[in-house]
């Protein structure tokens, strides 16, 4: 129990250190994104991806008794949340809804360009993203992590949650070459960064229970 309330407390720290840095850098930012631009569009499809691993931790914290992973899920709640009111707060600012004309993950794809047909940028919750939006669950996947329990509850999770951070770090690198607010590249960095150092510590939780990751959808993971 410590060792958990230490952890939400250095996660919570690190929260609140990176919201200070995005609020400043917001400060001293110019321009507004426009509605098609790759800060929108990173900012509403991250908000997407970190409400699916937000959820996947709920379903596995209730499901494993294990102090490491339930460390672990307590961190990802709580540092993805509240990245994603981040995400929301950019929206607001910007003077942006929440939810956009364009397909998921347009702005990784042809960014700038208008073609195709307009359709909401940021789906109903519940939507089955995983083959338009890199790492995610599919319905079907977290089924089987809504039915399992113990061990293989707790070895589904961290499979499906290194892709999942995969995906991220996918994501954020794209955001890092494209975007152009100060407030979002330092976001993206962050996620980088605090995502590949997950990713880490998953695998080697999964080796501890016998068993390994996923196929990388990250060619090289660095």
């Amino acid at each position: 129990m410590i060792r958990q309330r230490r952890a939400l407390f250095l996660a919570a720290g690190t929260v609140f250190l990176v919201a200070g840095l995005v609020l400043f850098l917001f400060a001293r930012g110019s321009g507004t994104p426009g509605d098609a631009s790759a800060d929108a569009g990173f900012a509403r499809d991250m908000a997407v991806h970190h409400a699916q691993a937000v959820e996947m931790s709920f379903i596995v914290r209730d499901a494993s008794s294990d102090p490491a992973i339930r460390t672990l899920t307590y961190d990802i709640i709580v540092t993805q949340s509240a990245q994603r009111g981040m995400f929301m707060g950019w929206l607001q600012q910007w003077g942006l809804d929440q939810a956009g004309t364009r397909p998921p993950m347009a702005w990784m794809a042809g960014h700038g360009s208008h073609g195709g047909t307009a359709r909401p940028a940021s789906p109903s919750p519940g939507a089955d993203l995983s083959s338009v939006m890199p790492g995610m669950a599919s319905a079907e996947e977290l089924a089987r992590l809504k039915a399992a329990k113990g061990k293989d509850a707790e070895i589904l999770f961290l499979q499906l949650m290194i892709r999942h951070h995969e995906g991220g770090v996918d994501m954020a690198r794209a955001a890092l070459r494209l975007a152009e607010r100060p407030e979002v590249r330092t976001m993206a960095r962050h996620i980088v960064s605090s995502q590949n150092s997950e990713i880490g510590l998953m695998t080697r939780m999964l080796k501890e229970r016998g068993a390994e990751p996923l196929p990388s959808i990250l060619n090289p993971r660095s």
